[in-house]
């Protein structure tokens, strides 16, 4: 047994997943234990507002940094008593971090950048861990868009010998993995659709309260806005061929709020926003079918925050009447840890020194090993 701890924080700002990994060559990684560790409202104010921030006060991105870790040191500490296992037992810890900008082609013809929001040398010195952390500009640094990550996890999980899957992750924002069968001579293709919770989350957080629309209900309670949905989908992001990859950078409330007229009702445009990320998936699917030549896709995989979500996945399910929906959990991995599980693998993988992305996801110029190594 080689074990292996992953950390994730995503776009939600919501809490730090961890997952306790047994990861070998001979056999596909298997769950054995999971944390949530909740973000205190106060550090995730300052996270928002540094995910947000125009301009950055560097005693205040030290103090996210350093509350942020001892946060992770928390989570991990958590799982290892949960199990009773010794930090000595783990032989590392991949840390994604905290992204507070993603900008793949750069801002304004500035070089192109992504940072995450990490301190793995005090995670290690908290812990007692190997860390293996900064994982995305590696991939960046050879030409590629630095995410998605998940899709080399998804082949080594979910790839079989005579189906076509997607994987969907549906966190802030969406993005979706086209697993060929192993017959097939086409390498996987992953890529962001475009907002999943994300704008969901906000417009319900200015107008209801509260972190998320539970279960959808909001959503499910208006009608969609036709005329707002097109004006959403003429967004030239919906219609970029991949490799691609987006977040709050562009999709945002300024975003939403140009683009309405002022006389819709709050319900109506939350339904319509669930209709948009229903329909940017079908039309994401519809576009890696097309760039692969591939026939019906056997099944969807959904995972991430929204898997949770019936109103979205009865959406999902109306605008790819064939293609069945299956849970992740079903193959040993429930919705909300695949993506803490990937980065517990990126991190075997560093340790193995064998690459950890995709060129045919990301756009890089080749396989890369991902992420630096912190001994503990």
């Amino acid at each position: 047994m080689s074990l292996f701890i992953g950390l994730m924080s995503g776009t939600s700002l919501d809490g730090i997943d961890a997952a306790l990994v047994d990861i070998t060559s001979e056999a596909p990684p298997r769950l054995l234990a999971t944390h949530g560790e909740p973000i205190p409202p106060q550090l995730r104010d300052l996270l928002w507002r540094l995910c947000h921030a125009e301009r950055i006060d560097f005693a205040e991105l030290a103090r996210a940094e350093a509350d942020f870790s001892r946060l992770q040191a928390r989570a991990v500490e958590a799982l290892l008593e949960a199990r009773d296992i010794p930090a000595t037992e783990i032989s590392a810890i991949g840390s994604h971090g905290q992204t507070v900008e993603h900008a793949p082609a750069g801002h304004y013809g500035g070089p192109a950048y992504t940072l995450q929001l990490d301190n793995p040398s005090l995670l290690a010195e908290l812990t007692g861990c190997c860390v293996v952390a900064d994982f995305r500009r590696r991939d960046l640094a050879a030409g590629g868009q630095a995410a998605p990550l998940a899709p080399a996890f998804h082949q080594a999980l979910f790839r079989v010998p005579d189906e076509w899957r997607v994987i969907l992750n549906l966190g802030g924002f969406a993005n979706l993995t086209l697993l060929p069968p192993e017959t097939s001579p086409h390498a996987p293709l992953g890529f962001d659709t475009g907002p999943a919770n994300a704008l969901l989350d906000a417009w319900h957080a200015r107008h209801r309260g509260g972190p998320f629309d539970a279960n959808g209900a909001w959503a499910a309670s208006g009608c969609v806005d036709e005329a707002l949905l097109e004006r959403f989908l003429e967004e030239a992001f919906f219609h970029q061929p991949p490799p691609r990859s987006t977040g709050r950078e562009l999709f945002n409330l300024d975003w939403l709020e140009a683009r309405l007229s002022g006389n819709e009702r709050p319900q109506d445009v939350q339904a319509t926003l669930a209709e948009l990320t229903a329909i940017s998936i079908a039309m994401g699917i519809e576009m890696a079918r097309e760039r692969l030549e591939a026939p019906a896709v056997g099944r969807l995989i959904p995972c991430g925050g929204g898997a949770h979500n019936p109103d979205l996945l009865s959406r999902l399910a109306r605008r790819l009447p064939d293609t069945p929906l299956e849970d992740s959990a079903n193959f040993g991995w429930p919705a909300d840890w695949l993506e803490a599980g990937a980065f517990a693998w990126l991190a075997w993988r560093r340790l193995e020194r064998l690459p950890g992305n995709l060129p045919s996801v990301t756009g890089a110029a080749g396989p890369r090993i991902l992420g630096g190594i912190y001994a503990p």
